[in-house]
Order: C-alpha cells, then sequence, then structure tokens
C-alpha cells in the first residue's frame, strides 16, 4: 500500500492507499523540531489506529512545506527500504506557468493536479490551512498561481496574544456582525470578516481565470480543501462547486500513479475514493452526479 503524507505547517496529514481508494486518513500536529525516529513512531501509531502500520507501506508520496521533516521522511523511507517520491515542480506532470516553479509549495502543486483530473478545469482550489491558498489551473491543466492570506486560526492566534484583554473563542458564525459583547464582536470580525476576505478573493481571481481562459465565470470550478474546510461557516459559501477535504492526499495517490505508473491512476469519477469524513464525500457524490 501507498503512504500519500501532507506536512503542513500546523498539521500533518496521511492518507493510506491501496489501489484507488484511500482506506484511512488521520491528522497529527506537526512538530518541526521531531527527530526520524519520532515521526516514524508517529505515522505507525496513527496507522495502528485503523489496524495498519508502517510494515504495510510499500512507497511514501510527499508533499512537505517543513524542510526539517522533508528530511526525517527521507529517513524513514531510507532505513525501510520504501521508495519516496517528493513533490516538487520538477515532477509534477502538469505545466507550471509562474515566474518561479521551484519555489511554490507542494500541497499547492498537488492541489493544482487533482482538482484537474477530479473535477475538471479551469479551476480554483481554496485551501483553508496554516495560510489560506487560492490556486488556480488553466484549461489545458497547467498550474497558473494564486494568492496566499493569512489562515483563519493566525488572525485569532494573533488577536489573543497581541491584546492584552481579548480571549481565545471558539470560531463559529454569529447571527449578525453588530457583536453586542467582546466574544460576539470577535466572532463576527474574525468568522463573517473572514468569510468575506474569501469571497472578495474568490470573486476576482474567478473573473481573471475566466477572462485568461475565455469561459463564463460559471465554468470555472470551485474546490475547497484543508483543515478547516468542513467548518459549518464554509459549506454555506456561494459558488463552491465541492467541498473536498482529503484533495491533497487524493493528488498524492494521482502524482505517485503517473510518475511510476502503479497502481492505477484513479479515475475522474471519484467512485472508488473513500475516506473518514463521510460528509464531504457525500458533497463530492452530489456535485458529480
Amino acid at each position: 500500500m501507498l503512504l500519500a503524507l501532507d506536512i503542513g505547517n500546523t498539521n500533518m496529514t496521511l492518507g493510506l492507499v491501496a489501489g484507488e481508494a484511500i482506506v484511512a486518513s488521520r491528522r497529527a500536529a506537526t512538530r518541526p523540531s521531531a527527530t526520524p525516529d519520532e515521526l516514524e513512531v508517529l505515522i505507525d501509531g496513527l496507522l495502528r489506529l485503523d489496524g495498519a502500520s508502517l510494515a504495510d507501506v510499500t512507497g511514501i508520496s510527499l508533499a512537505s512545506v517543513v524542510p526539517t521533516l522533508t528530511g526525517a521522511a527521507e529517513a524513514i523511507a531510507e532505513r525501510r527500504g520504501l521508495q519516496l517520491l517528493s513533490a516538487t515542480a520538477a515532477i509534477m506532470p502538469i505545466p507550471v506557468r509562474t515566474e518561479r516553479p521551484a519555489e511554490v509549495g507542494a500541497d499547492r502543486l498537488v492541489n493544482g493536479l487533482a482538482v484537474g483530473r477530479l473535477y475538471g478545469t479551469p479551476a480554483i482550489v481554496v485551501d483553508f490551512g496554516t495560510a489560506t491558498t487560492l490556486d488556480c489551473v488553466a484549461r489545458d491543466g497547467a498550474y497558473v498561481g494564486g494568492a496566499i492570506a493569512p489562515g483563519l486560526e493566525i488572525g485569532l492566534e494573533a488577536l489573543a496574544s497581541r491584546t492584552a484583554r481579548l480571549p481565545r473563542i471558539e470560531l463559529v458564525e454569529p447571527m449578525k456582525a453588530i457583536g453586542t459583547d467582546t466574544i460576539s464582536a470577535m466572532q463576527s470580525g474574525i468568522v463573517i470578516g473572514y468569510r468575506a476576505l474569501t469571497l472578495g478573493l474568490l470573486e476576482r481571481i474567478r473573473a481573471e481565470l475566466a477572462h485568461a481562459e475565455k469561459v463564463e465565470e460559471q465554468a470555472v470550478q470551485v474546490v475547497l480543501t484543508g483543515g478547516l474546510s468542513a467548518a459549518p461557516w464554509v459549506r454555506n459559501l456561494p459558488g463552491v462547486d465541492a467541498i473536498d477535504p482529503e484533495l491533497t492526499l487524493k493528488g498524492l495517490a494521482i502524482l505517485w500513479a503517473v510518475v511510476s505508473g502503479s497502481p492505477a491512476e484513479p479515475s475522474q469519477t471519484i467512485a472508488g475514493w473513500t475516506g473518514s469524513a463521510a460528509g464531504s464525500i457525500h458533497i463530492i457524490s452530489e456535485k458529480l452526479e
């Protein structure tokens, strides 16, 4: 089985892939200082929660934005005799039409590959993670750039840590924009404000991409992913075609299939894909029917 491993600045997500199906997926906090031994114990422990282990893995498809953990994953693969494929612009099976392709985050490129293969093009991926990224894919499947904004939780952390009296709050959308106490005022500014930021960026980027690709704006597919993509306020965003929290893991499986030639590349129907986020799979199925 293939281990799809997405190492982000805040969370590390892994998926165990058999054939065309993600048979298990787990998430843990990222520890940049973790040694190869510590990372190996963590990965093996997460796999064992689903009745598997690193002994079942035959290869690793990796997207990492944390250099220390990239090295740790490489060390694990070497001592276990596993083939490791690390996502970079140089090996992506799609064109990367940006000024500095090597500087584009591995997860952004993998998302671009996945959205084109699974949802069609032109497309925009909105990834709600440590940063919120909007990534664009042209009609021919090329990655053509996007936007990076501070993540919602970064804003919350900044308010709580840089002020004397503002508390950490639950990220729920209030009924009204006018808050009548500190908590509801913060929820308005953070959640409603972040919703407005996302929609504003998405509207402009969608218009620019549609103009560049000579299509109607409605023809641009919009797919949401990332750790916060399952939040209730995200599900109400207009103009979204699908919510797929496991898009990056699927992209890593597709990348492995294309580069190595085995196992078979996932089909566009997504029918073979499964995952732990049952609600998101339901949304995806509705979109594709």
